[in-house]
């Protein structure tokens, strides 16, 4: 695991400088404490800082083919790397390490971009072809591994992290109003926009190549596929769901570091839990986090496991003492405007776990692989919803549901009275959408309300669900859910899910490994059939019946629960006041947010009209990223 980072001009004659690297690789050091390398070759030049975890001794990069020709910097690990070393080495191709880094660039001698396909792991590199004077950025097929991109006049930049590129004298601070507008719906940036005009991440399952023959050319190297389907036999399905999580979670224990797990209690972090149990020699080292707000909490359920399975177990209560400083931290950690919640204990839980172990599995993706969230089966049960009159959906039922309080001590995802106020946003909104239309932050009227004057005039009739229903429409599937996963996972959790993960854990040096998010596991679960993902109001329904045998019995039965995290009550109390403060009064801000509005917000969110906790920490997280960053 590392952090990498480079630059390269198309006019040959321009030298790379080491000094710039130098610079972008130091705001990287988090990510790779171990050691650091560079490679300068005319106008490329790349850099990396390494967290050392297979071939600790070896594995130093940048790492080169016999010849010195093929050149690489790499953040991530190639799980199968064991069984393309073995192919290549018939091949004829000689290796000088016992790391994953030297499989790429021999596998690209070998297969060229093709390579790719053959990698089964987490990555984002950077490869430099000498003799072709070409450049490779690559980043994997469900965007575990960030990658950020600038290119102007003075060259292309690249690097794990914006807050690299922002070191760079030339690279400019300006807010992206677009990029804003589908923030305040999503509560994150999707790709490939990030908050700053001319930064670009590079997606999931893209390359970028660059040479001195024009622009970089961004393509896409691999598409999931949920078609054909797998015929519908139970007892060999459930058969194979089992050998290939195993194989995933045991490919992820390669480590010559200590290794350890998330285990949140929920059906997804215990089976990983379960299956490394099954393949270690001793303890499995777990780690939870969970809140003294009993509603919020879930380390009851982790307790279960971890006691069923005799694991070496950590358990952590999030302090709200603390909480301004650890949601700075967040800010700071992230380089954008990011309002998931849930990152501020992930942060606390990563730092903790940081001092046990340096790799952590985690139960991400198993939701948007299998279709663990409610809204798959409300929105396949609540289509006649739609065709009742607009005049019923869109004005009377909201109307009489909206008087009602919400209280704060109920997570969302569970709050009844939240589900009924949401009636309205679901009829209102596009079928393709089910993210915007259950979990959205700010609705397109809500975000005309919140707009001053002045700059959102070229994006204010840009609908977020519209983005969120062009990747819906590119699915290589055809139901309602296959569609609807495929746009989560290419949205929601490539956006949020995995930046998150990524972000708080390397904050910490501590690298997450995702068995969920495994290539063979992912490419065989979307083929499954539809009611081995939901029946009824059932989610996940192969897990809970395939892995039914080692969970306890309360855990394998209980309905899916977000990681919630108590932000409204946060917002009315611990955090009242210093929300207020910068949310307040501050002109920057005021350019952006109509103050009235704000003040609105803060004020129903008081009285406990409505919950405005997620809606407010949305704003307080752009306002504070403009302090750290404008």
């Amino acid at each position: 695991m590392c952090g990498i980072c480079g630059y390269f001009h198309p006019d040959p004659q321009v030298q790379a400088e080491r000094s710039l690297l130098e610079t972008m690789n130091a705001a990287l050091t988090h990510r790779g404490p171990d050691d650091q390398g560079y490679y300068v070759d005319g106008s490329l030049g790349m850099a990396m800082r390494r967290l050392a975890i297979i071939d600790v001794r070896g594995g130093a990069q940048p790492i080169a083919n016999e010849d010195g020709s093929v050149v690489v910097v790499y953040n991530g690990e190639i799980y199968n790397f064991k069984e393309l070393r073995a192919e290549l080495e018939s091949y004829g191709h000689r290796f000088l390490t016992q790391t994953d880094t030297e499989v790429i660039v021999h596998a690209y001698e070998q297969w060229d971009q093709e390579a790719l396909l053959r990698f089964n792991g987490m990555f984002a590199f950077s490869l430099w072809d000498g003799n072709r004077k070409r450049l490779l950025l690559a980043r994997d097929r469900m965007g575990k591994k960030p990658l950020y991109w600038t290119y102007s006049r003075h060259g292309l930049l690249w690097a794990s992290e914006a807050k690299a590129l922002l070191t760079v004298p030339w690279v400019e601070r300006h807010i992206d109003p677009l990029a804003l507008h589908h923030y305040l719906t999503l509560q994150y940036i999707p790709n490939p926009l990030t908050i700053y005009e001319g930064i670009h991440q590079l997606p999931a399952a893209h390359l970028l190549v660059f040479d001195h023959e024009g622009d970089p050319r961004l393509q896409r190297w691999w598409q999931l596929n949920f078609l054909p389907k797998l015929p519908d036999q139970p007892d060999e399905i459930s058969q194979q769901g089992r050998e290939l999580l195993a194989k995933a979670v045991e490919r992820r224990l390669v480590s010559e570091v200590p290794l350890g797990a998330f285990l949140s209690g929920g059906i997804d972090s215990s089976i990983i839990v379960a299956l490394m149990a099954e393949k270690s020699r001793s303890a499995v080292r777990t780690f939870s986090i969970g809140f003294d707000e009993r509603h919020f909490s879930e380390t009851h359920y982790a307790r279960q496991v971890a006691e069923r399975y005799a694991t070496d177990h950590h358990e952590f209560t999030f302090q709200p003492a603390d909480l301004a400083a650890a949601v700075e931290a967040v800010v700071t950690a992230m380089d954008e405007p990011f309002a998931d919640p849930a990152a501020v204990p992930l942060y606390d839980l990563a730092r903790q776990a940081r001092q046990h172990v340096t790799v952590a599995l985690s139960g991400d993706g198993g939701d948007e692989t299998l279709a663990g969230y409610r809204r798959y089966a409300l929105d396949r049960l609540l289509g006649f919803y739609n065709i009742l009159p607009e005049w019923l959906t869109q004005r009377a039922i909201p109307a009489a549901f909206g008087w009602l309080p919400e209280p704060d001590w109920i997570p969302e995802d569970r709050n009844l009275i939240t589900g009924l106020k949401r009636l309205g946003q679901y009829s209102a909104t596009t079928h393709k959408a089910s993210l915007v239309r259950w979990g959205s932050y700010f609705s397109q009227k809500e975000k005309h309300e919140l707009y001053p004057n002045g700059w959102h005039e070229d994006i204010i009739h840009i609908d977020t669900a519209e983005l969120i229903a062009h990747r819906f429409d590119t699915a290589h599937a055809q139901s309602l859910l296959d569609r609807t996963l495929y746009a989560d996972q290419v949205t929601y959790l490539s956006g949020d899910l995995l930046p998150k993960t990524d972000r708080m854990t390397m904050a910490h040096s501590l690298e997450a490994r995702a068995p969920f998010l495994d290539a063979e596991w992912v490419e065989w679960t979307a083929r499954l059939p539809e009611r081995y993902k939901v029946r009824g109001m059932n989610t996940k329904w192969l897990l809970r019946t395939a892995f039914a045998d080692l969970l306890p019995v309360e855990i394998a039965a209980r309905d899916k629960h977000g990681f919630s995290v108590p932000v409204g009550a946060w917002l009315r109390h611990e955090l009242r006041d210093w929300a207020r403060q910068r949310l307040i009064g501050n002109a920057e801000f005021d350019r952006w947010i109509r103050p009235s509005a704000v003040q609105r917000l803060l004020d129903e969110h008081d009285r406990g009209k409505t919950n405005h906790g997620k809606r407010l920490w949305a704003l307080l997280m752009f306002a504070l990223w403009m302090e750290h960053y404008l």
